[in-house]
């Protein structure tokens, strides 16, 4: 059975059908509460407080790593006209500074025009990962604790543009996380496909996607990880994203037309006609995402946050 581990400004707490328990814990990092599971387990005495009268922040602590795996779903390779059969394995960085709370605001930056969303699923690394680790079917699990909900909030017009990953996604509140930390066990990681990625925004579905539509699986991203980049107990590691996203590629013929423009007249038609997308998030948009089993087995929970432009 999962265990769900919520956090609040001052505690820990494991979320259980009767409310939620406070952890009896010391430990004020995600790596320090995975490391002290015995008070996790214990965590089912005296009275539980309702969930709902907690102020949730992130279950994932800072500062920490996070990696991300670049497009990874069926569906969201061929929605831009690219072959899933040729796509390689790669990842990219966000600063550990964009993750927020389940609830908190996603601050649109005054210069950015296309705030793009993207639901996935984060992996909570729960062991030392040196780099040259041998990571199996066998031992995946001892290496992933759990599991978390994520929303990779992009600034298109940075990313595109300048290929500019780190900038793009890295703003403050660009990556809310939670909200909780669902602890899992081999069998119940062996359900990863399973899992669901909803998304919506004002209460539009944009985003409806089973894990089974990854290119590449955990196992594989973090054998790949394992080569060159080491991780820590506490680290995120993002999986992608499906179909669904404001961002869409042009048709085909308009695709091959614009690849013979100079790049500078190229990329002003295209956010252009990107302009025009309502799909992308404004002032006000209600941005709602949740991940879990259709059966209800494995419920990472859901998240809802507010699009506010900085001005």
């Amino acid at each position: 059975m999962t265990t769900s581990v919520l956090r609040t400004a001052d505690a820990w707490w494991v979320h259980t059908p009767a409310g939620a328990f406070r952890i009896d814990t010391a430990a004020t990092t995600t790596a320090a509460l995975l490391a002290d599971r015995p008070a996790v387990d214990a965590a089912t005495a005296g009275d539980p407080v309702p969930v709902d009268d907690l102020a949730l922040v992130s279950p994932v602590t800072t500062p920490c790593r996070v990696v991300a795996q670049m497009t990874n779903f069926v569906s969201h390779v061929t929605d831009t006209n690219g072959d899933p059969t040729t796509v390689p394995l790669t990842f990219f960085r966000k600063s550990s500074g964009s993750i927020s709370g389940p609830t908190d605001d996603i601050v649109k930056p005054a210069h950015v025009r296309l705030l793009d969303y993207e639901v996935e699923i984060g992996l909570v690394i729960g062991r030392e990962i040196p780099t040259g680790t041998t990571i199996t079917e066998d031992n995946l699990a001892e290496h992933i604790a759990g599991l978390v909900v994520t929303d990779d909030v992009s600034a298109r017009d940075i990313q595109l543009p300048q290929t500019q990953f780190y900038e793009a996604k890295s703003y403050p509140s660009f990556t809310p996380t939670g909200p909780a930390l669902v602890l899992l066990d081999a069998d119940e990681l062996k359900r990863f496909t399973d899992l669901r990625l909803t998304l919506r925004v004002n209460g539009e579905p944009r985003q409806n996607m089973t894990a089974a539509d990854m290119i590449y699986q955990p196992l594989q991203a973090l054998q790949a990880l394992s080569r060159f980049q080491r991780l820590d107990p506490g680290d995120l590691v993002l999986t992608g994203t499906p179909v669904g996203t404001a961002l869409s590629a042009p048709p085909k013929p308009v695709e091959i037309i614009a690849s013979l423009l100079p790049p500078a007249v190229k990329w002003k038609l295209f956010f252009s006609g990107q302009a025009k997308n309502p799909k992308y998030l404004r002032d006000g948009d209600i941005v709602e995402a949740r991940v879990a089993t259709d059966d209800g087995a494995i419920d990472l929970g859901a998240q809802r946050t507010v699009v506010r432009e900085d001005r």
